[in-house]
């Protein structure tokens, strides 16, 4: 039996682990069977219903780490979000959403809500004001995401679970980017917690998984919604990803020393008009993030003058990879305005500051010194 209070490098190693009974094996077994014996069994498993083994004991591990009661494993981090929003929304509902999201999000939000029934209203800003003044009698939902895609942009994570406690609105964030070693929401008063399991839950570019972690009632109202909806993860999948978050801690932390050396680099680069990162003290929300995040996070996005081509300049790179997602050991950069938020029309591009110079960069765990060589000699060679 665990001691309470344990860390989270004990979490990611040891809590939510399969039990080998059978022949003592140090590693989780993986429950791959889709149907299991019935009678007077309790629960009936069947992993449509997201109570395989492997995924329930997942989800242990995931809330654990978040500070939460309960969770589940989606087969995406879209299947996370949107069975959130159906779950929390229903006809006749609003919703109060952060302008700065991921592309994704908001493409779902805009293609889908009206079909629905479901209004809703992105803020004008991301002060705890903008989303009050976005307020209905009808807001059942309060949806934000901190440190936001690509632009870093940050929200007061305690004022935004304040404001929805005070009017009964559930209140849910996108967790991706910080992880649960940089910041825990649940803590901050947050009701629930998302996660693309894809990015550094998985953190070597070859799981897609979502999770969703909120109070045991919460999370029993998403499982309602969830079953039908047939998102479940497969189970080697599960095994997967509980084998990568063993190291979630260690990765993370080596990722996001790296992240603030090559900020700093970029920042006094004579290429780089400006770099996003909240540990830069000229990030308009370095002093929320210094409150809130316990570091800075392993993400960073940053902007090159009109006379250095982007896609000469990716094109260029030896060793960061011009890759479309984020989070793996490996560094990889793209650029938002033509990947994550190519749905995005120009008027939301403009207004979120996305611009076609602008590139997203996910810092890996390689020796900074090459990384910083790599960016260097791509500058040059691309440089009109």
């Amino acid at each position: 039996m665990l001691k309470k209070n344990i860390g989270m490098n004990t979490i990611c190693t040891h809590t939510g682990a399969v039990e080998d009974v059978v022949f003592g094996g140090a590693v989780s077994p993986i429950y791959m069977s889709t149907s299991y014996d019935f009678i007077d069994k309790s629960p009936k498993r069947y992993p449509r219903y997201f109570n395989t083994p492997n995924q329930e004991l997942l989800a242990k591990k995931i809330a654990a780490l978040e500070a939460a009661e309960a969770g589940l494993i989606f087969s995406s981090g879209m299947a996370a979000i949107s069975n959130v929003m159906l779950m929390a929304l229903k006809s006749g509902d609003h919703a109060v959403i952060q302008n700065d999201i991921y592309g994704g999000t908001r493409n779902f939000i805009e293609s889908h809500f009206r079909s629905y029934g479901i209004d809703y209203s992105f803020t004008k800003d991301l002060t705890s004001k903008a989303f009050k003044d976005c307020l209905k009698t009808n807001t059942k939902l309060i949806y934000i995401e901190t440190p936001s895609n690509p632009m870093l942009k940050l929200v007061d994570i305690f004022a935004i679970a304040k404001l929805g406690k005070s009017k009964g609105i559930l209140t849910a964030i996108d967790n991706t980017f910080a992880t649960p070693v940089i910041q825990k929401p649940i803590t901050l008063g947050i009701d629930i917690v998302i996660h693309s399991a894809t990015k550094y839950f998985g953190g070597h570019s070859d799981i897609t998984a979502g999770a969703v972690v909120s109070s045991q009632k919460i999370v029993d109202n998403l499982w309602d919604l969830a079953k039908d909806f047939g998102g479940n993860l497969s189970d080697f999948s599960v095994w997967m990803l509980e084998r990568s978050m063993k190291t979630l801690v260690i990765r993370v932390k080596a990722q996001q020393k790296n992240a603030k050396k090559l900020a700093s680099f970029l920042e006094k680069h004579p290429a780089v008009a400006a770099v996003y990162y909240p540990g830069l003290k000229s990030h308009p929300n370095h002093d929320l993030a210094k409150t809130q995040m316990r570091g800075y996070g392993a993400m960073l996005s940053f902007e090159l003058y009109e006379n250095y081509p982007v896609l000469s300049f990716l094109n260029s790179l030896n060793l960061i990879k011009p890759s479309m997602s984020l989070a793996g050991v490996e560094s990889t950069m793209i650029m938002p305005s033509k990947t994550s938020h190519a749905l995005l029309s120009k008027t939301d591009l403009k207004a979120q500051g996305i611009s076609d110079q602008l590139i997203r960069f996910s810092v890996g765990i390689e020796s900074k010194k090459d990384l910083i060589y790599d960016i260097e000699q791509a500058l040059n060679v691309c440089k009109k």
